[in-house]
């Protein structure tokens, strides 16, 4: 399995499909370099068939019974569950995350899709009895239309998880672009949509460039866009939508700090630090990227931080023993490699403490993209590298005067994703929870993802667009409220004009009285 070559193929309509003619681009696996692959790039042709295919399937979708569109649902989660194994390895080969984050990440999408069973009540509208002589009102809950999804390679599980099943849950169908990098999950979801015989067009899946989802902007039934990836990408979706007056969910990019102040369990900083800037390998939203940190434990704090980082050991995502696995590509090794020279020549103080470019690896694995943990200490908020959103194993330690300097430096970024405080202090807690503009916040926690009934995202430029993933805020992105007012008549012209009484039924009740 491990020397499979894989040719992807679009979903559209309920089929496998290939276009004939069409253009590939390689899959690579990032733990030795090999390409695995290759992936089509769709046509615009074919983006236009997967919109009216959605945009047919809508119109019975819509009208399916909620609690049949549940069992669509629990039918998923419980097939998920039971190949959450062959999940995990697929994001390992080519998204190369360990493959004991991978089934943690598969883990967590079957807890969305859990958290997804209580649509039915999220659905629920409103009444208003007896608004005036014979009127009520009353406000219900409709699904909108197609939407368009776009995937970054770094959670192929989890970005999926965000965007389809609470999208289908609400009645609304999907077009989904998976990143080209790492398409191997959606290829085992597909089979997954199959075997459950998730009705045509309700979920279709494309490959390739930026172009494929162009006609998402034009095309009336296209109701709204969904993106995890970069800022600028989200402003130039959010363009786009807004000026066709599309609704967009769309997160963006991030710099996250985890503040240390003087009163830490070094032991408890420790543990969260390795999983929040090594996990993935540096390559997600939530990772913490600037550690700052308080005088009266700064050298302990850099100590303590190399000491652990020397430890972490970096490989193929497949082998035991192994915490950190590749970046994604070989573009990605050296962009982090760059910032490492760009820190360092900008100089003021800032230097290397901890130099993971070109890390030892078996022979098998030497063409992989690996970048090792690289620590970076005293640099300054002048400094490139503290305010860009470099996606690795880069970390940079900051030396603040107290937590409102480091409330300071985080207010004044571009972004406002997450920030965590390490202390036992409640006050400092509760003040950095108040204070911190962003829009996810840890307490003595490195990942400060929360769970799947709670909302996910930031703020600034870490969120562009109306809602958030995740909870009734992804229930109110993908429905909109339809209001009804009902007046009601006697049916007897007489006791409606007020000239005469009901006439009895003289009916006898069944019930003793």
């Amino acid at each position: 399995m491990a020397n499979e070559f894989y040719t992807i193929k679009h979903y559209i309509n309920g089929e496998w499909l290939q276009e004939e003619g069409t253009e590939f681009t390689p899959l690579y696996n990032p733990s030795n370099g090999e390409v695995i692959g290759e992936v089509p790039m769709g046509s615009d042709a074919l983006a236009q068939t997967a919109i009216d295919t959605a945009a047919e399937a809508f119109k019975t979708w819509k009208n399916t019974p909620i609690a049949k569109r549940m069992a669509y649902i629990f039918k998923m989660r419980e097939l998920m569950e039971r190949e959450q194994e062959a999940l995990a390895y697929s994001i390992a080969i080519d998204q190369a995350k360990h493959i004991s984050e991978a089934r943690g990440e598969v883990r967590r999408v079957i807890e969305i899709l859990e958290a997804t069973a209580s649509v039915p009540t999220l659905l629920q509208g409103d009444t208003l009895d007896n608004i005036a002589m014979n009127i009520n009102g009353k406000v219900v809950k409709k699904p909108l239309g197609v939407f368009g999804g776009v995937a970054p390679f770094n959670f192929p599980a989890l970005v999926f998880g965000w965007f389809i099943p609470v999208a289908i849950a609400t009645g609304n169908t999907f077009i989904y672009k998976p990143s080209t990098q790492s398409p191997l999950f959606l290829q085992k979801m597909i089979e997954i949509f199959m075997e459950m015989k998730l009705p045509a067009g309700v979920v279709n899946v494309i490959y390739g460039s930026r172009t494929v989802a162009a006609p998402w902007y034009e095309d009336p039934r296209v109701a709204g866009v969904c993106l995890v990836g970069s800022t600028p990408t989200a402003k130039a979706m959010a363009k786009a939508a807004g000026g066709n007056a599309k609704r967009s969910m769309l997160l963006g990019g991030a710099k996250n700090m985890l503040l240390v102040m003087e009163d830490t369990d070094m032991d408890i900083f420790i543990d969260n630090f390795i999983n929040s800037c090594y996990g993935s390998a540096g390559q997600r939203c939530l990772a913490g990227s600037i550690i700052g940190v308080v005088p009266e434990v700064y050298d302990e704090v850099c100590e303590r931080i190399l000491e652990a980082s020397k430890k972490v050991v970096v490989g193929n995502a497949m082998d035991d023993g192994v915490y950190m696995g590749p970046l994604i590509s070989k573009a990605a090794k050296e962009n982090v490699e760059k910032y490492v020279d760009i820190a360092l020549e900008h100089g003021g103080g800032c230097s290397l403490l901890l130099d993971g470019r070109n890390p030892e690896v078996p022979e098998k694995d030497k063409n992989g993209f690996y970048v090792g943990p690289t620590v970076l200490k005293g640099v300054t908020p002048c400094n490139p590298v503290f305010s860009t959103e470099v996606f690795g194993p880069l970390v940079s330690i900051v030396k603040v005067a107290d937590m409102d300097d480091a409330l300071n430096l985080i207010s004044s970024s571009e972004f406002g994703n997450g920030a965590c405080i390490f202390t036992q202090n409640m006050h400092y807690a509760e003040t950095f929870s108040r204070e911190a503009e962003v829009g996810m916040i840890g307490v003595n926690v490195g990942i400060c993802a929360p769970h799947p009934y709670l909302p996910f995202g930031g703020i600034k430029g870490s969120l562009i667009g109306t809602d958030k993933v995740q909870g009734k805020d992804a229930v109110d992105f993908y429905t909109q409220n339809k209001v009804v007012t009902v007046r009601t008549y006697h049916p007897d012209p007489e006791v409606r004009a007020g000239k005469a009484k009901p006439a009895s039924s003289n009916v006898r009740s069944c019930v003793a009285s």
